[in-house]
């Protein structure tokens, strides 16, 4: 196998040398264990909302909740991230969230919580969601060297593997053991923790204080980049970040579908109701993780725009499984592809991105490419709710299905046909 040769040879020495670095490995500390919390509180909103009259429509406001708010606040946090310094930015983050999560616990503990509550948690959520997944990879470069990003993007997607695996499964089981409410509260503490780690980071994350990596020269390129129109100009002026963002809008679109098509099958289909829901989970994260490790290791051959595209297509072959229920192994093993190929494209385009975009935009430049991208899932979650909620799986397969795939088919023929020219 690909990942036990890599780390045979020695490879598995860059994540230690990353890790090596006092200010990254505890930032990256903090945000998985956060992780982990997100985790489990998605399973127990779901189930709360799933154990209502009219379960299913109630997720899929639940999803839109979730998401939506993504691009509202993905456009205020990037110019936060570049203005203030980065880890006050993601300790206040964690602070307002925490409250947000606590506020259920809270509710319950006092009487009853509002039927509304868990539809606002979810909708802060989402509005701050961005500033981690902004802020945390703007401040890589400053953390790390350059020749040790891939392994630091690698480790952020594995944080993301290890979470999905942990949480999602640790979640299902206590619901039934102590409830949602205690699910909530310890997400609550692992924001508490973010908070502490951030502000315990010694080196300073302003713009000006990026001394590693490849530094802008002039300030007139930060201006090309950014466009007269704003960040969202450089879409227009780079084909490749125009391309491969395109490519994973659309790929986030079936992954907004699979967030209502799971727990749905869960709670339909599958035995074991919420245990179901976080194994299968469990089983994406599994493959995350397996992805995320064997592209840290080795970087793409030849040009990584074809790479992405090839594991995309691959990806895409995994949401047919959902067609399979009440086959949870089936299920299971769909959801495992999907992990497992969907990893190596977010390493590899992120490295990608820390290339191309200039340092004193890059809170302002990954908040705007993953708020287009993290905006889309609330398309295919309205969009797949009626065939969900009327048991056609077959037909809500092939949407995912071929909406993750045809993009990466058009991404793949754009880069080999740039590579011609």
């Amino acid at each position: 196998m690909p990942v036990v040769d890599d780390l045979s040879r020695g490879r598995s020495g860059v994540y230690r040398r990353t890790l090596a670095g006092r200010d990254f490995r505890l930032l990256w500390i903090g945000s998985s264990l956060s992780l982990v919390g997100d985790g489990m509180t998605f399973v127990a909103l779901t189930w709360i909302m799933l154990s209502q009259p009219g379960g299913t429509r109630q997720l899929g406001l639940l999803t839109v909740c979730y998401t939506l708010p993504v691009f509202v606040g993905g456009l205020l946090a990037g110019p936060v991230l570049d203005r203030f310094d980065k880890r006050h930015v993601l300790a206040a983050d964690s602070v307002v969230r925490g409250l947000a999560m606590a506020s259920v616990p809270v509710a319950a503990w006092l009487g009853e919580v509002p039927a509304a509550l868990p539809f606002v948690v979810a909708a802060v959520y989402g509005l701050f969601k961005m500033v981690p997944l902004a802020g945390f990879p703007a401040a890589i470069p400053d953390l790390v060297a350059p020749e040790h990003r891939d392994a630091a993007n690698a480790l952020e997607s594995l944080s993301f593997s290890v979470a999905g695996m942990i949480g999602p499964a640790l979640g299902g089981l206590l619901i039934g053991v102590a409830g949602g409410e205690v699910v909530l509260a310890f997400d609550a503490l692992t924001y508490a923790v973010l908070a502490v780690t951030a502000l315990c980071v010694r080196r300073p994350l302003k713009p000006d204080a990026s001394t590693v990596g490849r530094p802008l020269k002039t300030e007139a390129a930060a201006r090309r980049f950014m466009g007269t129109c704003g960040g969202v100009r450089v879409l227009l002026r780079d084909p490749v970040l125009a391309a491969t963002t395109a490519a994973f809008m659309a790929f986030n679109v079936a992954m907004g579908m699979l967030l209502v098509a799971g727990p749905w099958l869960a709670k339909n289909q599958l035995s074991g109701g919420p245990s179901a829901l976080g194994l299968v989970l469990a089983a994406m994260a599994a493959g995350e993780l397996a992805g995320a490790a064997a592209a840290g290791a080795r970087q793409p051959r030849g040009r990584p725009v074809v790479a992405i595209a090839v594991v995309q297509l691959v990806a895409a072959t995994g949401f047919l499984a959902v067609a399979l229920a009440p086959h949870a192994p089936a299920v299971a093993a769909g959801y495992l592809v999907i992990g497992l190929f969907s990893a190596p494209m977010t390493v590899w385009a992120q490295s990608l991105r820390m290339a191309r975009i200039p340092a004193p935009l890059r809170g302002r430049g990954f908040a705007i490419l993953r708020t287009l991208m993290q905006a889309t899932p609330p398309l295919g979650a309205a969009c797949v709710t009626p065939l969900i909620d009327s048991g056609r799986l077959l037909p809500a397969a092939l949407a995912m299905a071929l909406t993750a795939a045809l993009p990466a088919v058009a991404l793949l023929a754009f880069a080999l046909r740039a590579s011609r020219c």
